[in-house]
Order: structure tokens, then sequence, then C-alpha cells
């Protein structure tokens, strides 16, 4: 049994939850920087002035570097413990950014009323793909997490 095999099982959890992380800050960071800054469709906070959007755009914007910054020093440590498993770590990265993308859908673009995904256009197409994207991510992620966990239980060598 090599020490690669034994350790990514090891580390199964933590390659899951590295991935995770990866997905919010990389989801975030597309969010920003596309519907935010390229498009102008929306800001972070759109309930006050301009000036508060921009604001709150650069403090999410903070939020997503430090995501995937941070998940690159945990990925960077699993390599270095040779405990990388691929298949699971792209799970976590489809589950993070399809359960971010999600709370983004209903709970900031709803509940909240934090901010619309555009402003002056019929919002329940926009809806839709947002929220259903954000279910196909989710699903994908558990998918890949739930094949990875099958197999280290069966043969936790194996992999």
């Amino acid at each position: 049994m090599s020490t690669k095999h034994k350790n990514r099982y090891m580390y199964a959890e933590r390659n899951m939850w590295t991935g995770i992380l990866f997905g919010f800050g990389f989801v975030a960071f597309i969010d920003e920087a596309v519907f935010h800054q390229l498009l102008h469709w929306h800001h972070f906070y759109d309930k006050s002035t301009t000036d508060i959007g921009l604001v709150s755009d650069g403090l999410f914007h903070a939020f997503s570097f430090f995501a995937t910054i941070g998940s690159s020093f945990l990925l960077a440590d699993l390599h270095r413990r040779h405990a990388f498993w691929l298949k699971r770590w792209l799970g976590g990265i489809f589950l993070g950014a399809g359960a971010f993308q999600l709370y983004d859908g209903i709970i900031q673009h709803k509940w909240m009323n934090l901010h619309q995904i555009r402003y002056g256009v019929d919002i329940l197409p926009y809806d839709l793909v947002w929220n259903i994207s954000a279910t196909i991510m989710i699903v994908i992620g558990i998918f890949l997490l739930y094949s990875t966990r099958q197999r280290a239980k069966a043969d936790p060598y194996a992999y």
C-alpha cells in the first residue's frame, strides 16, 4: 500500500472541504467580476447609494479572494502530504459553488432582498437559470463526493 493511497483516504474530508472553500471563492469571484463589475447588473448591496454598493462589492470581492487563496494553501498542504484526491476535490468545488450560488439566489436575492440578478427586465428567466444551474452543480458535487466516499469505504487502499 502506497503512502499516497493511504493519505487520500485519511485526508478525504480535507480534500472535500478544500474544494468547497475553493468553490465558494471561485463562484463568488465570477459573480462579482462578471455581474457586478463587467455587466453592472447589480452591486452586492443595492438598497443605498452607488458608493455604498461599490464598498459592498469590495468587501464581497475580498471574501472571494480570501476564500480562494485560503483554499489554495490548503490544497498545497494536501499535495505536500501526498493526499490530494482530484475527484473528491472537484466534488467539493461543485458542491461549494452550487451551494453558494443557491444561497445567493434564494437568501440574498429573494429572502433578504439585498439585490436582484438584474433590474428592469423580467427577472423570472434569470432566477430560473441562476437557481437551476446552482442545483445542477450541487447534484454533480454530491454525486462525485458520494462515489469517492463509497470507493473509500469499500477499499480504502485502492485510491
